[in-house]
C-alpha cells in the first residue's frame, strides 16, 4: 500500500463536457467562477486593513538580515508611489517600467504605478545584463515608451541605460546612482504625501484598465507585449484560489502561509500567479535571490535551511536542484518539509523519475506524499487556464479547466488543439492589432497553440496531458507527422537523470535524433569515474554517458516502436541555450524552432553519415 498525500482539500470534480458535429468539444466546469476583486490593489487594502502587522514581503539585506515589509506599511509605501507619479502627469496613456530583478522595491514600485493607474512593464534583466547588444531592450522601450525607468543598482544597470534614448524619461535608482546619468532616489517617491488623488485613481481601476504590458516572446522575432487588465488578473487569481476549499479555515487555523520564490516577475508565473496570488490570499512572501545555476541556487537552499514554505512553486530544474542537496542534508529536508502543503511546478515538464524521487524522501522525512500540481496557460491567459486539482501518480498532466474557463479541444490528427475562452484572456496586443486579431477564432477563443489529449478518453474527468505546440510538430520524409514537445519530455524522463532539455530533429528527414542540453546536477549520478567528473567536457565524453543514454533510449524505443517515436541518434550540446538568440526564456521554456535554425550546424553533424564519435547512435 503507497503512503498517503497530505491532504489538500480540493473543489470537486464537476466537468461538463460539450460535444459537437466538426469532432471539437468544449470544456468546462459545473461550478462557475464567483465574485472576484475589482482591482488588483483591493487585496493590499484588505490585508492592510484587517491585518496590518502581517509580514508582506521580505528579502535579505546586505547584512544577510531580513528586510521586512508587513501589509499595513506596503500599503503607505504604494500610496505614497501612487502620488508621486500622479504628480508628473502620468495615467493610462502613458507607463513606467522596471529593468531589475524581484526586490521589496521593485513589487511596492509595480504596485505604485498599479494604484496610479499607470501600466507598467517588469522587463527581463537579461535584456539589460546578459545581452550583449541590447537589441530587445530598446525594442521593448521603444514598444511602451516608458516615462519612469527604475532600477534597483544604477550602477549595474549604467551600460543598459547608456543603450538607450531617455530623452523625456525619469531614471529611478534604489542604490548607486548610474554615474553621469541623471536620475532620482527611490525613496523620494516613497516620501511624496498622499493626498485625495490616490483615492480618486484608486475608484478609478475598472475590470478594463490596464494594468501591465508583460513581454512575451515568441516563436521568432523580438518580444510581444500582452496587454494584463485587471480583470485579467483578478479572475485567474480567484479562479486559483477557488481550487483549494478551506483556505480561509486553514489560514485562521495555522496563520499566513508562507512563499519562498524567485520567478521572475518579468514573467506571468512569478509577477502574477505567484507574486499576486501571494497577495490576493494574504500570504508573506519571501523573495529568494538565487537561481536554479551553478553557484547561484546557494542561496536558495540558505533560504530554505531557514524558511519552512508552506507552498512551493518552481521550475523543473530547480526541483532537481533542491532535491540532490536535500538528499544530502536530513536537517534541510525536515525545515522545507515541515509545512508544505503541495508543490506547483511550470515552465517545462517535471520527470516522474524526480518525482519518484521526491515522494521518497517526502515519506522518509514526514511519512506522507507531497501532491504536486501543475497548470497550463500563457502570458495572455493571466497564466493559468487549468490546473490539476486532485491527487495525481504521474505528471505530465494538464487536469481540467479552472472554474470560468472554457477550454475547446479541436482535432488535429490524433490530437486537439487548445484555445481558451474567459475573463483570464487577453484583451490583445499593444499596438498590434493584426497579431491580436489572428490570435483569436470566429468565436472569441484564444489561440495558444498547443495540443493536449485525454489522460482517459473514455473517462474525461480524468483530465487532459500536455501534447506538445502544434507548431513544433514537423514531417518527417515518409509525411508522418512527429509532436516534438510530447516527444521531448518523454526522452528527458527516459535519459534521467542527464538530459536538461533537449530539441527534436528530423525535418523532411528520414528518422528522429536529438540535440541535447546536459543535466550537470544529475550526470555525476552517473559518470561516476573521478577523472570523467573533472569538468563537464569530460564528462560529455565519459563511456559511462553514452551507455547510458544508449541503453535508456533503446528502451524507450522499444516501448515506442513507431516511426515518429523512435529516436536514432543523440548529440549533447556544451553550450548552454541561448537568450539573445531566442532560444529559451528566463523561466526556462526552449524554443525548438529558434534553437533548430541557431544550432543548424549541429544538424547537420547529427545526421551526418558516418557520423562523429560525439554522436550517441541508438
Amino acid at each position: 500500500m503507497k503512503p498517503p498525500f497530505r491532504k489538500v482539500n480540493y473543489l470537486s470534480n464537476d466537468l461538463e463536457v460539450e460535444r459537437r458535429d466538426d469532432g471539437s468539444m468544449i470544456l468546462r466546469l459545473a461550478h462557475g467562477l464567483g465574485d472576484y476583486d475589482r482591482n488588483m490593489i483591493a487585496p493590499l487594502r484588505k490585508w492592510a486593513a484587517a491585518e496590518p502587522d502581517t509580514l508582506w514581503l521580505a528579502q535579505r539585506g546586505p547584512d544577510r538580515a531580513w528586510r521586512k515589509v508587513t501589509y499595513g506599511e506596503g500599503r503607505a509605501h504604494v500610496d505614497a508611489i501612487a502620488a508621486a507619479l500622479l504628480k508628473r502627469g502620468l495615467g493610462q496613456d502613458s507607463s513606467v517600467m522596471v529593468l531589475s530583478g524581484n526586490s521589496i522595491e521593485h513589487a511596492l514600485f509595480m504596485y505604485g504605478a498599479i494604484a496610479a493607474g499607470v501600466p507598467v512593464s517588469s522587463i527581463s534583466q537579461a535584456y539589460s545584463l546578459m545581452s550583449m547588444d541590447h537589441a530587445k531592450l530598446r525594442y521593448v522601450v521603444d514598444m511602451v515608451k516608458p516615462r519612469v525607468i527604475m532600477v534597483q543598482n544604477g550602477r549595474f544597470f549604467e551600460a543598459a541605460l547608456a543603450a538607450l534614448d531617455l530623452d523625456g524619461v525619469e531614471v529611478v535608482h534604489v542604490t548607486d546612482a548610474p554615474g553621469a546619468i541623471p536620475s532620482t532616489d527611490f525613496m523620494d517617491l516613497v516620501k511624496t504625501p498622499v493626498g485625495p488623488e490616490v483615492e480618486a485613481a484608486f475608484e478609478a481601476l475598472g475590470p478594463d484598465t490596464v494594468c501591465k504590458y508583460l513581454f512575451t516572446s515568441g516563436s521568432t522575432g523580438m518580444p510581444k507585449a500582452v496587454i494584463n487588465t485587471h480583470k485579467m488578473l483578478c479572475a485567474n487569481a480567484a479562479m486559483l484560489q477557488s481550487i483549494v476549499v478551506d483556505r480561509e479555515a486553514v489560514r485562521a487555523a495555522e496563520g499566513p502561509a508562507v512563499v519562498v520564490d524567485w520567478l521572475p516577475w518579468s514573467h506571468t508565473f512569478g509577477g502574477n500567479a505567484n507574486l499576486h496570488g501571494a497577495l490576493v490570499s494574504g500570504s508573506s512572501f519571501y523573495i529568494d535571490d538565487g537561481r536554479p545555476l551553478p553557484g547561484l541556487f546557494d542561496e536558495t537552499i540558505a533560504t530554505l535551511r531557514e524558511i519552512s514554505p508552506t507552498t512551493y512553486m518552481n521550475v523543473p530544474v530547480a526541483f532537481s536542484m533542491l532535491l540532490s542537496a536535500m538528499e544530502k542534508d536530513p536537517e534541510m529536508a525536515q525545515t522545507f518539509f515541515k509545512k508544505l502543503k503541495f508543490c506547483a511546478y511550470g515552465g517545462a515538464a517535471l520527470s516522474q523519475d524526480l518525482w519518484e524521487r521526491f515522494q521518497k524522501l517526502a515519506v522518509a522525512t514526514t511519512g506522507e506524499r507531497v501532491v504536486f500540481t501543475t497548470g497550463w496557460g500563457a502570458t495572455e491567459t493571466a497564466p493559468a487556464a487549468t490546473s490539476v486539482f486532485r491527487e495525481a501518480e504521474r505528471v505530465g498532466m494538464i487536469g481540467l479547466p479552472l472554474p470560468g474557463v472554457e477550454l475547446k479541444l479541436v482535432p488535429v490528427g490524433s490530437t486537439y488543439e487548445v484555445r481558451v475562452r474567459g475573463d483570464l484572456v487577453t484583451p490583445g496586443y499593444y499596438r498590434d492589432p493584426k497579431k491580436t486579431a489572428e490570435s483569436f477564432d470566429e468565436e472569441g477563443f484564444y489561440m495558444i497553440g498547443d495540443a493536449a489529449k485525454f489522460l482517459d478518453p473514455d473517462h474525461p474527468d480524468q483530465g487532459l496531458v500536455f501534447d506538445g505546440r502544434v507548431a513544433e510538430d514537423f514531417k518527417l520524409d515518409t509525411g508522418t507527422w512527429v509532436q516534438a514537445g510530447n516527444l521531448r519530455v518523454h526522452l528527458v524522463t527516459a535519459a534521467a537523470p542527464v538530459i536538461q532539455d533537449a530539441v527534436i530533429c528530423g525535418h523532411d528527414r528520414k528518422y528522429v535524433a536529438a540535440l541535447a542540453w546536459p543535466n550537470w546536477v544529475g550526470m555525476p549520478k552517473v559518470v561516476t569515474d573521478p577523472a570523467a567528473q573533472a569538468s563537464l567536457d569530460t564528462m560529455l565524453a565519459s563511456g559511462q554517458l553514452s551507455d547510458h543514454v544508449r541503453k535508456a533510449v533503446k528502451g524507450h524505443n522499444q516501448a515506442n516502436p513507431g516511426s515518429s517515436t523512435v529516436i536514432r541518434r543523440v548529440l549533447f550540446m556544451a553550450e548552454p541555450p541561448s537568450m539573445d538568440g531566442g532560444e529559451i526564456t528566463d523561466k526556462g521554456y526552449v524554443n525548438q524552432k529558434a534553437a533548430l535554425t541557431r544550432r543548424a550546424d549541429l544538424v547537420e553533424k547529427l545526421y551526418a553519415d558516418p557520423p562523429g564519435n560525439d554522436v550517441i547512435v541508438i
